[in-house]
This record gives structure tokens, C-alpha cells and sequence, in this order.
């Protein structure tokens, strides 16, 4: 028998983000005929392709500079040339005072991730353990087994309001909240994956004051969000300052092969990064950022995700969530009010069965979800609400993604007639 460590045994039993894009690759690569209503990948939009394929023979056609981009090992923190493209629409679009040495790349968000958490949470010199808090539960699915130490994170419940019958919204409960000593980080993602949920301005800044205060950084999860690639329906304005750790994304602007995540911190927090780079993987993939350098110092990916990326998915979601209204009809659902990104996120009280086993049930029939008992990382408490949510990415073809929610009402619709077999 092979024996491994502790970290071996945590990612062999690793479940949830694992388990699903295995599920994802062996539907795709089998060739069936699944309705992917699971995964995260982004729509393909015409104009965007266009875009980037221009880009990419753009870069060809530069014999020195295609070389460049794939001959040569990046600095550890990444290009160069593209984080001071970077640093400067941060600078206009924002107003921030960023400027290249706030800035570091990683191999994709999930990476960046990986490293930040384990550096403000887990053993620490003092013998005291550190923890990760998400002020608020559900949470993005990525987060939960990225950490090296046992029992790394903490959540809070939310409160929900009901915005009409159908439609309700979580707040940040700041009556239950606590930042306690063993707090090292706070994170949130804005808009949130799976619920499209975006945490108000109010919010941000009334977390922006408690990691002050207790002397922590917040980190805020922006891959869907502004300034590219823009999927926020709402107002929402982005803050940063030295205590704020900033993670955006190039994969929902359309390019998630290229993993390439980008992280907006302070200089000290940026070397770090840097130097975990220089231990994982030596540097971080530079194709991603030579295809859209230009993109972002003339500006143009802000004018494509303002113009081009957000009314797509706003007119999308529009669609979607007629689609869910007609065929859920007659079933006590509420849909999280989509607020960005690009999923629905279907909660159905009092379901007699586990959003597990419908999952099972529709994966028998064809039909990809993720059940939503993954997105409460660090939440420890039974809540029933956790078992009774299922996320759904509506940035499929219209087709697709009616005829997989037709699937999914017709499973709910059994599951309360009273058939229960998984």
C-alpha cells in the first residue's frame, strides 16, 4: 500500500470542484450527449472570438514577439508588459492608485487562491492556527479543499430577503458575524459564484472597515466583475487599497484555457506571490497575457465587456429565467436574483430529496447541475437550505439550456410526487 501524507490523503478525498470536472471531462470526452447545465465555462460569443482571434494572428504575424510569448520562461510575477497594461486601466478606469509592483499573475485563479489562503491561514510561527472567513455562505465551490491545513475555513450563515414570490437575495449577516483572533483573511467574491449574488457597496465597505480594524486583509474574488469582463447587472463600484487583496480573472472574459489569473495587492503580498510561483511552477503561462496586452493598454477589453460581454448575459439571464418560470410552474422554487456572473442559482424548499440525488437523477438522463450542498465551505452547522439548492449556467445556447431545465422540472416535479429512488 502506498503511503502518503496528510496532504496526500486530503487531496485523494478531495470531493466537490474534483469530482464535478471529472464528471464534466468524462461526459465530453465520452461523446455523449449531455445538456450542460454544470461547469463554468463561459458563452461563446461571436464578437469576442473574433476579437481575440485577431489578437492571436495579430501575435503570429510578430515573429519575435510569438516567440517571445512562448520561447521564454515570464518573471516569476509574470509579464511585465502586461501587468503595466493592467496597472494602467486600473489606474483610468478605476482611479486607483496601482501601479506594476501591486500586481502579480498566476496559473489561474484557483492558483492564486491556493497560495493566498495558505499564506494568511493555517499554522503560524506562534503556534496559534489561522482561518479563512467568508462573511457569507453560499460560497464559490473552488475555495474548499485549497487549503493545506485541516479545518482551514469558517462561514457565516446569510439573511435572506424575499424580493417578490419568486425571487430572493442574500445579505451579509453582520449581527452573526465575527472576526475573531483566529481570523487570518477575509474573502468574498463579487458577483458570487453559484448565485449571481453581488454584495452591495455598503457591504464591501463595512468589510473593508472590519479587516482594518482587525488588522487582516479582504480579499475579493472579481472574476466575474468589473472592469472586464463586466458581467454585474447592477451598480457596484470595486475598492482597493493596500489592505484589499484584488483577484481577477482573463477565463470569463472568454479565455479559461489560458489560465491566467491576476492578483492586485500589496507589494509585500505581491514578492510572496511571486516568489510561490518560483517554487510551483517556476513562472506563470505568458501566451494568455501576449494575447490580450494590447487589448487592455488600448482599453478596448473594457469597451467589449461594457458594449459586447454584459448585454449579452443580461439579455441571456432574461431568457433563462423565463424558461425556469414556465417550466417550474406548479413547484415551490425561488430563484436567487441574478445579480452577475452567469448562473441561476434554484433553491426548492422542503424538497423531499437531497440536491445530491437529484443530481444523480439528472445525470442519468443527460443533464449536468451542481448541487449545491458544495458552495458552503467552512460552514459547519446542518442547515437544510444547504441540500435544497442546485446552481445552473445559463450560458449555453437557448436550446440546450431549455431542454435541460425541462429535465430538471420534470425530476423536482417526481421527486414531490413522492418517488424517492435514486
Amino acid at each position: 500500500m502506498m503511503q502518503v501524507s496528510k496532504f496526500g490523503r486530503k487531496i485523494a478525498a478531495a470531493s466537490g470542484i474534483g469530482r464535478l470536472m471529472e464528471d464534466l471531462g468524462v461526459a465530453l470526452s465520452q461523446g455523449r450527449d449531455m445538456l450542460m447545465l454544470g461547469g463554468g465555462n463561459p458563452a461563446q460569443i461571436p464578437q469576442v472570438r473574433r476579437c481575440f482571434r485577431d489578437a492571436v494572428e495579430k501575435l503570429l504575424a510578430d515573429g519575435a514577439e510569438f516567440e517571445q510569448a512562448i520561447g521564454n520562461y515570464s518573471p516569476p510575477g509574470g509579464s511585465k508588459e502586461f501587468i503595466e497594461a493592467v496597472a494602467g486601466l486600473l489606474r483610468r478606469e478605476l482611479g486607483w492608485d496601482v501601479q506594476p509592483e501591486n500586481i502579480a499573475l498566476t496559473n489561474g485563479s484557483q492558483t492564486a487562491f491556493f497560495i493566498l489562503f495558505n499564506i494568511f491561514a493555517g499554522p503560524c510561527e506562534n503556534g496559534a492556527t489561522r482561518k479563512i472567513l467568508f462573511p457569507l455562505a453560499p460560497e464559490y465551490i473552488g475555495y474548499c479543499d485549497v487549503g493545506l491545513a485541516e479545518d482551514l475555513l469558517v462561514a457565516n450563515k446569510p439573511q435572506i430577503e424575499h424580493v417578490d414570490d419568486r425571487l430572493f437575495k442574500y445579505h451579509i449577516d453582520f449581527g452573526r458575524l465575527e472576526v475573531s483572533d483566529e481570523i487570518g483573511a477575509i474573502c468574498v467574491s463579487r458577483p458570487t459564484n453559484p448565485t449571481g449574488n453581488v454584495l452591495t457597496d455598503a457591504e464591501i465597505r463595512r468589510l473593508s472597515e472590519l479587516a482594518h480594524e482587525h488588522e487582516v486583509p479582504l480579499i475579493v474574488d472579481n472574476a466575474y466583475g468589473m472592469p472586464f469582463p463586466n458581467i454585474v447587472f447592477v451598480e457596484a463600484r470595486p475598492i482597493w487599497d493596500r489592505n484589499t487583496i484584488f483577484c481577477m480573472s482573463l477565463s470569463k472574459l472568454g479565455l479559461p484555457a489560458v489560465r491566467t489569473g491576476i492578483v492586485v495587492a500589496a507589494e509585500e503580498v505581491v514578492e510572496m506571490i511571486s516568489r510561490a510561483n518560483a517554487v510551483m511552477s517556476l513562472a506563470p503561462g505568458s501566451l494568455g497575457a501576449a494575447i490580450v496586452t494590447d487589448l487592455v493598454r488600448t482599453g478596448e477589453v473594457t469597451n467589449i465587456s461594457r458594449n459586447v460581454i454584459r448585454p449579452f448575459y443580461q439579455k441571456k439571464v432574461r431568457t433563462a429565467l423565463g424558461c425556469v418560470y414556465q417550466e417550474l410552474e406548479g413547484v415551490d422554487f425561488h430563484v436567487h436574483k441574478p445579480e452577475g456572473a452567469f448562473f441561476l442559482w434554484l433553491w426548492f424548499p422542503g424538497l423531499p430529496i437531497t440536491n445530491e440525488q437529484l443530481y444523480q437523477r439528472l445525470k442519468k438522463r443527460g443533464v449536468l447541475v451542481v448541487p449545491g450542498h458544495y458552495f458552503f465551505p467552512g460552514l459547519k452547522e446542518d442547515w437544510p437550505h444547504k441540500n435544497e439548492c442546485t446552481r445552473v449556467n445559463y450560458s449555453q445556447d437557448e436550446k440546450t439550456f431549455a431542454a435541460g431545465i425541462k429535465i430538471v422540472a420534470e425530476e423536482v416535479k417526481r421527486a414531490w410526487s413522492g418517488d424517492r429512488d435514486s
